[in-house]
């Protein structure tokens, strides 16, 4: 690796140092060091004193830190003259300064350093306004970021947390009803199948009668789903039936078989088989075995309903995921979709046009759920709880197409050319930061070298995201 020498000439083209005065170029080329690092060292551990102000000068790095032992990476950057490090060092008379991040090699890369401590001072004199100026930014800052980012950290965590217990709590209790109606049955079979005995059955008819209740069992599973309709007349016809062979309370039985997926014929085998001396007791204990069958699945259904919600939520935060992977941007899409299911509400209609065959992108998948949850939750309080939210993924060259669609109000022209800046919005006072979209854009043109754009018209507002498929 190989760069020019360290000259006033060479100082002045980096955006750093092209406004220096000839003596404050002669100091840094005094106290500066050229270090050159192999592609994958650790130049920066975070929380190591800060001794040093770094600049780059070829090659490429990136930044994390540690959030909640796991490691988050911030920004990666070839760019020459971008720095890092001690930058704060302006802050030195308040305390030792540590370093706010990790920074690896990515590439062999070669850095000007310079001493923080003495850069500090000589900073101070060469700009003390300038000093004072970014230590009251800093600083107030660093107080408002920690009150107003903790409150919307817990007011986005309890939103997210409220829809995700509304979800969670429906399957429970479903399982908890089924989980109680099932002991029921279970002790109502056990009390037919004693009066089944006492009537002394001769043992190849109760044989074949257990014979005919695992099949109807095994057509529980297979039985189709019926229209409110159709599974009227079915319970009327099995209804009859049982009237007519003098069964009593037969309309209560009639809904169990239905359900199951029985019919006047499949009674009509159970007959067959035991006689129409057993009947009432055969049919009795018989509809006890399916509607135990049917508890059970509506368990099974119930469960599996919690451990997906359990799932996506795991898929949504990215827990014990890499920070930076391959991915399948429907998963984030649909777990983001699951988390919002409570702020998007019965009157908002989800259309979903995936694309399944679209190939896996580089992403920080992470951050990019962040952009699903932003743009969606705009959509839905564009359309003010009614409305159609339409989800479309695609293909377009080389790059992965989302695009999340509304039927809102639109954004009018005068105001699409701001909605990207920082704390602009248009919501009320109190409603929103109007940071949401300033992230977005970061998050997808920064971080992932994507695109965002909007188009909008009253009735049709789409956000499109371009994503590379290629590092």
């Amino acid at each position: 690796m190989s760069t020019p020498p360290l000259t006033r000439e060479f100082l002045r083209e980096l955006f750093l140092f092209e406004r220096l005065a000839d003596d404050q170029l002669d100091w840094v080329l005094e106290h500066a060091v050229r270090e050159d690092y192999p592609a994958g060292t650790a130049i920066i551990r975070e929380g190591e004193p800060a001794t040093c102000f770094y600049v780059l000068l070829s090659g490429a790095l990136r930044l994390t830190r540690l959030v909640g032992g796991s490691e988050l990476e911030l920004i990666r950057s070839d760019q020459r003259g971008a720095y890092c490090g001690a930058t704060q060092f302006f802050m030195g008379q308040r305390g030792e300064q540590r370093y706010s991040a990790s920074v690896h090699a990515v590439s062999d890369l070669t850095f000007l350093t310079l001493p923080a401590e003495q850069f500090a001072a000589r900073f101070g004199e060469w700009f003390p306004m300038a000093t004072h100026l970014l230590e009251g930014m800093f600083l107030g800052w660093r107080n408002s970021d920690a009150v107003i980012g903790s409150r919307q950290r817990l007011l986005a965590l309890g939103e997210l947390s409220a829809g995700l217990t509304h979800e969670l709590n429906n399957p429970a209790a479903a399982a908890v009803r089924a989980t109680a109606a099932l002991r029921e049955r279970v002790a109502g079979m056990r009390h037919k199948l004693a009066l089944l005995a006492k009537k002394d059955i001769e043992p190849d008819l109760l044989e074949q009668l257990l014979d005919v209740q695992e099949r109807l069992v095994e057509e529980v599973a297979s039985a189709p789903t019926l229209t409110a309709m159709r599974q009227a007349d079915r319970e009327d016809e099995i209804g009859d039936w049982l009237e007519a062979h003098e069964i009593e309370q037969g309309w209560d039985l009639a809904a169990i078989f239905a359900a199951a997926g029985l019919t006047a014929e499949s009674l009509e085998q159970v007959l067959d088989s035991v006689g129409a001396t057993l009947i009432d007791g055969a049919v009795r204990w018989l509809a006890y075995a399916l509607e135990t069958e049917l508890l059970m699945a509506e368990i099974e259904d119930s469960t599996k309903r919690v451990s997906a919600l359990v799932g996506a939520a795991k898929q949504y935060s990215q827990m014990d995921r890499a920070p930076h992977q391959w991915i399948d941007v429907h998963d984030g899409l649909e777990s983001t979709l699951v988390m919002l299911t409570g702020k998007i509400g019965a009157g908002v209609t989800v259309v979903r046009e995936f694309d399944r065959s679209l190939p896996p992108v580089p992403a920080y998948a992470g951050e990019l759920n962040q952009v699903w949850t932003n743009l969606i939750d705009n959509a839905v309080a564009a359309m003010r709880g009614s409305g159609t939210l339409t989800i479309r993924t695609g293909r377009t060259d080389d790059l992965v197409r989302v695009e999340i669609r509304d039927t809102g109000p639109g954004i009018p022209a005068g105001i699409r050319d701001r909605i990207f800046e920082p704390f602009f919005s248009t919501k009320p006072a109190g409603e929103g930061t109007g940071l949401g979209l300033d992230i977005s854009r970061r998050i997808i043109v920064d971080r992932h070298g994507g695109r965002l754009r909007v188009e909008s018209e009253p009735g049709d507002t789409r956000f499109e995201i371009l994503l590379p498929l290629n590092e």
